[in-house]
């Protein structure tokens, strides 16, 4: 593995390998069904609504064919967290107490300089913001607005939150003294371009700034609330190669040690509550970037607790996000608890009115299961004084009631439904018991209602089918193949070929190949791709190891293979030598056209 910058020695890295099992990795965030030799599900990292990401077990990788996306364990958490290859593998090391000695180490990623300095603007700018809120005279409004809203100085601090004055240039200014590159930041989302095309200004401007942090706690995007009226209310960071809103959630660096040690989270709608929520004690909070939950977060939250307890506002939209919240939570394996709130009010807004201790064991410690909650949310939108009503209330309940595997629970929830509508007990459980019966006959692969999975049912035919490639292309990748599962195989291509692939990243990957066994490694795709730099060269030599290339081999298959490759650069040289033959024939000049012919015959003969 090539020496990069940064202490991790390289058995650290094969250690994590070795602790975190692709499919325990991948079923965290994606259900998988087997089917043949791979486990199938629907792709994290775009939308498709017919299964095509594979992962292998044995080979301890998983691929996309509809996107293209594959890896280790590793690069599966680097990409859904949003984390640096030392990032992730720090954590994963983390989580399996590995030893990450400091100081000097081994090898590392490349260092990525630009991903570098974007992060250290962040992280000035965070400061700047910060200073400016604390200590000058554009500050004084928003300071006033946030002691109003209750945030004490010392959370002020703690969340680093800053103020951006209603000016075009302070930060423009700020950066450009610091001699960083404005269009660098104005791709890293700090700066925007000028509408004319020429220049830049600042993307924040009279607003109060919330710094984002990845799970390492370094600031990689802002959230500004404009002070005062306005539109957006919220603006964040656009996406960039540090943010990506479907995959981070705030505050989570500070709350994850109080979210092991409880594995419990609490899911709040907005920063302003996440912080009031932590003054009053409940430091488990995270909140989604102003976006609908993703299984992006699903899995980043599945990685760290068990429980979550969903802390919406108590108006209707806080209520019905709850309720679309429970199903792609639940369907992770992950209980879900909702908090709830009187009417109207949001968790910050019931911590300034009550205070901390009763938001603690009237809101966060009363929170009630998800069946409940959807019992009461069902019970707000019919009258139960009138019989329609109530008809149409038990109606409903009993189809969420009749879901429930478990007889004990059903049996708590028709009890309470009976004894609060003064109905029959034995009539509700009779109803109930036909509702099952009539589920399981309609449902009987017993998918609980909840298609969103598609429970592996969908056939591998409605994976796309991947184009037709070249000849030479083809060869090149069976020589890869090939390669990556024995180093004789290797060895023996290396003294014929080379390097010399026609296609680039082939080309590449062959040289990595070579490296890699020089230093006497064994063969294995998921250790492999620890040692390449690139993304692109991850994502094509994973699809690699993806043929069914039998794993024996012999010399013939090799220079079959080999023959093809080296043909093709000949075929390139004898194409525009027809059409000269052809031209010279067409003006007349037969001596030419024959003396073209003979030359290529010569290459044919090659």
């Amino acid at each position: 593995m090539a020496s990069g910058h940064g202490p991790i020695p390289e058995e650290v890295i094969e250690n994590v390998l070795a602790r975190h099992d692709i499919v325990d990795t991948v079923s965290k965030v994606v259900h998988l069904s087997k089917q043949g030799k791979y486990l199938w599900g629907l792709c994290p990292f775009h939308s498709e609504k017919s299964p095509s990401f594979t992962v292998t077990p044995d080979r301890g990788v998983f691929h996309c064919f509809g996107c293209g996306m594959g890896g280790n364990a590793i690069k599966f958490r680097m990409e859904i967290e949003g984390l640096s290859f030392p990032e992730a593998v720090r954590i994963m090391a983390e989580e399996s107490d590995i030893p990450v000695p400091e100081g000097r180490g081994g090898a590392l990623a490349a260092p990525d300089p630009e991903r570098d300095r974007l992060i250290q603007a962040y992280e000035l700018s965070a400061k700047f913001y910060h200073f400016l809120l604390k200590n000058t005279e554009y500050g004084t409004a928003a300071m006033d607005y946030l002691r109003t809203r209750g945030f004490s100085d010392k959370m002020i601090d703690q969340f680093q939150i800053g103020y951006a004055p209603d000016r075009w240039d302070t930060l423009l200014q700020f950066l450009e003294k610091r001699s960083f590159d404005l269009a660098e930041m104005e791709k890293g989302g700090l700066l925007s371009a000028r509408g004319e095309g020429k220049g830049y200004l600042d993307r924040f401007r009279g607003r109060v700034i919330f710094p984002i942090a990845n799970r390492m706690g370094k600031t990689i995007a802002f959230a500004g609330r404009i002070l005062g009226e306005g539109q957006p209310k919220y603006l964040n960071s656009p996406e960039s190669r540090l943010f990506n809103k479907s995959r981070i959630l705030y505050n989570l660096h500070q709350s994850k040690a109080s979210i092991r040690k409880t594995r419990q989270i609490v899911l709040f709608e907005g920063y302003g509550d996440v912080i009031s929520a932590w003054e009053a004690g409940v430091q488990n909070g995270v909140a989604t970037m102003g976006t609908s939950l993703t299984e992006g977060h699903v899995g980043l939250m599945k990685s760290l607790g068990d429980e979550i307890v969903l802390a919406y506002d108590g108006d209707k939209a806080g209520q019905a996000a709850a309720l679309k919240a429970i199903p792609i939570l639940e369907a992770s394996g992950l209980r879900v608890k909702v908090a709830l709130l009187p009417s109207g009010l949001d968790p910050d807004e019931f911590i300034s009115r009550h205070g901390g201790d009763r938001f603690r064991e009237q809101v966060i410690d009363s929170a009630v299961s998800s069946i409940k909650f959807k019992l009461i949310y069902l019970k707000k939108n019919h009258i139960l004084l009138e019989e329609d009503g109530k008809i149409a209330y038990v109606k409903e309940a009993l189809e969420i009631i009749a879901g429930l595997p478990s007889s004990t629970e059903r049996e708590v929830y028709l009890r309470e439904i009976a004894s609060e509508l003064e109905l029959s007990y034995d009539s509700l459980k009779q109803d109930c018991n036909l509702l099952r019966a009539s589920m399981q006959k309609n449902n009987p692969e017993g998918d609980n209602n909840d298609n969103r999975w598609n429970n592996g049912r969908h056939k591998k035919g409605q994976v796309q089918t991947p184009t037709l490639l070249p000849a030479y292309h083809v060869a090149e990748r069976r020589l890869l193949s090939f390669m990556i599962q024995d180093p004789e195989a290797a060895a023996y291509v290396g003294e014929r070929l080379g390097e010399e692939f026609n296609i680039d990243d082939h080309a590449a990957i062959a040289a990595y190949l070579y490296a890699y066994y020089a230093q006497g490694k064994p063969p294995g795709i998921s250790r492999f791709l620890s040692s390449l730099q690139d993304d692109r060269l991850e994502k094509t030599a994973t699809a690699i190891s993806m043929m069914d290339t039998p794993p024996d081999w012999n010399t013939q298959v090799l220079d079959d293979c080999i023959r093809e490759v080296r043909k093709y650069p000949l075929q390139r040289k004898i194409e525009p030598k027809r059409e000269e033959m052809i031209q010279a024939e067409k003006s007349g000049d037969f001596l030419r056209a024959a003396q073209i012919a003979s030359e290529i015959l010569a290459l044919e003969r090659q």
